[in-house]
């Protein structure tokens, strides 16, 4: 019988994460079979994956119902339900975390998408969904904006573990393991523990080839002197940045500066690479997986991604593979007139707005079940 492909990633020091999460998921032990059987070491989660969950489904509709009797608020209703899909999911995680001693086995929680650009406000949600879930197993999910960077470190700082998200550019990422790292140091200057904060860095990949292709494509379909290098790097440009950020992941774990943090217990803060599926169907549908299969890495997959690569995932220690080429890449982008750090930030912009507009759905669905139940119906 062939091994599990999923199981045997983590010989190459990779951890896999489900970006999904479902209360029925929970109810009908098949969270649990994903742990036991396929190795499954942690869950994200974000606001179009509650809303799909919540609003496509009758999972939680009672629930909803007697909280909406009891006269709570949507919001309050959401953090609810939101707030104990994910503690009775870090329950599940919790022996894998104690047996690796908080390496791993972690689940996340996004701040309200709406305060991505609200420092204040950011820390003030992170702090209350922290107290709430009460489990050292979570992550709290805070965007790699601008106004997102102190509110990083600040909570750093604090103790609280991190999923920064919503990361596209490689300027971004040394910013945000800066605020990571410096986190660390001011809550080592206080003599607060280091050895239990735990962070990953969220680098979203396909969403970058999503928006580069059809530009390369252009370029590639009219001809001239550029035809050829268009066309060389049409579906590159997503992971060629991912190999270039673990690079800088290498260079900065690496240094002095960290060493001194590791030497009293502090941990790297672990590349995670996010939006991993396969969005052009002429792509393979690992082709986020393969190709960046390294030590101290995460990779979280949607289901589908998940079940392809359980089915025909071929293994082996990928990332550091091809450097050389990756870096090429992006070095060649300029010459055709693509800026690529102006391109990661429409897609930060983009990635903002592509969480709330989920968020107020899913809100407007909560406030359309409880008005029901309030006129004596049912949701």
């Amino acid at each position: 019988m062939k091994a599990n492909p999923l199981v045997k990633l983590s010989t190459f020091g990779q951890s896999i994460w489900l970006d999904y999460i479902r209360r029925q998921m929970i109810d009908s032990g098949e969270l649990q079979k994903l742990i036991d059987e396929d190795g499954l070491k942690g869950v994200t989660s974000n606001p179009a994956i509650f809303q799909k969950a919540i609003a496509g489904s009758r999972d939680y509709d009672e629930a909803i119902r007697t909280l909406a009797q009891a006269g709570k608020s949507i919001e309050t209703i959401y953090q609810i339900l939101t707030v104990e899909d994910v503690q009775r999911a870090a329950d599940l995680f919790r022996p894998l975390y104690d047996r690796v001693e908080g390496r791993d086995g972690f689940v996340s929680l996004e701040v309200n998408p709406h305060l991505a650009h609200d420092t204040q406000g950011t820390l003030a949600e992170a702090r209350r969904l922290w107290q709430a879930l009460s489990r050292p197993n979570v992550l709290i999910k805070v965007p790699a904006t601008r106004e997102g960077l102190p509110a990083i470190r600040q909570l750093i700082d604090e103790g609280l573990n991190v999923n920064v998200t919503l990361l596209f550019g490689l300027p971004r990422y040394r910013e945000v393991a800066e605020a990571y790292i410096s986190g660390l140091e001011a809550r080592a200057a206080q003599g607060q523990p280091l050895n239990r904060v735990a962070s990953v860095a969220s680098f979203f990949l396909s969403r970058i080839d999503v928006l580069l292709d059809p530009r390369l494509e252009k370029l590639a379909a009219a001809g001239g002197s550029q035809a050829q290098t268009a066309r060389d790097l049409i579906g590159q440009v997503a992971i060629a940045s991912a190999k270039a950020a673990y690079t800088i992941y290498q260079e900065i774990f690496g240094s002095e500066r960290f060493q001194k943090l590791a030497a009293q217990g502090a941990r790297p803060q672990r590349l995670l690479w996010a939006s991993t599926s396969t969005k052009n169907p002429a792509y393979p549908d690992v082709k986020y997986v393969e190709p960046l299969i390294g030590l101290d890495t995460v990779n979280t997959l949607p289901p589908e991604t998940l079940e392809a690569y359980r089915d025909h995932g071929d293994p082996a220690a990928r990332l550091t593979e091809g450097m050389g080429r990756a870096a090429g890449v992006l070095t060649r982008l300029p010459e055709l007139g693509i800026d690529l750090d102006q391109a990661t930030q429409q897609l930060e912009d983009e990635g903002v707005e592509k969480f709330n507009q989920p968020f107020d759905s899913l809100m407007a669905t909560l406030e359309g079940k409880r008005r029901e139940v309030l006129a004596g119906g049912k949701p």
